[in-house]
């Protein structure tokens, strides 16, 4: 019984997300459907809204991905949040693809 839960549930998470894709495209923006969903998912509202307006996910955020690196790496975003680094400085940094 479980088993059928899941596959029931993978596939409607999968249509719904096959259904926004299409609807994004049809609107004009390009973007969105999966990638779009795991950016908002995994790396929050800024990245999947940046995703969808053109822009790449940085891979300061993919690491955010994988366990215990991950503090790590969010130590070092709350240090540069600190020193009062902006986003125009990240794009210097890392290039306006990014941010």
């Amino acid at each position: 019984m479980k088993k059928v839960v899941a596959i029931i549930m993978v596939s409607v998470l999968m249509l719904t997300a096959f259904q926004v894709q299409a609807e994004t495209t049809k609107i004009g923006g390009g973007r969105g459907g999966v990638m779009g969903f795991i950016a908002g998912c995994c790396f929050g509202t800024r990245a999947g809204s940046d995703y969808n307006g053109g822009k790449e996910i940085c891979w300061r955020e993919w690491v955010r991905l994988i366990p215990y690196v991950n503090i790590v790496f969010a130590v070092w975003d709350g240090i540069d949040g600190a020193n009062g680094v902006t986003r125009a400085q990240y794009a210097e940094k890392y290039g306006s693809v990014y941010y």
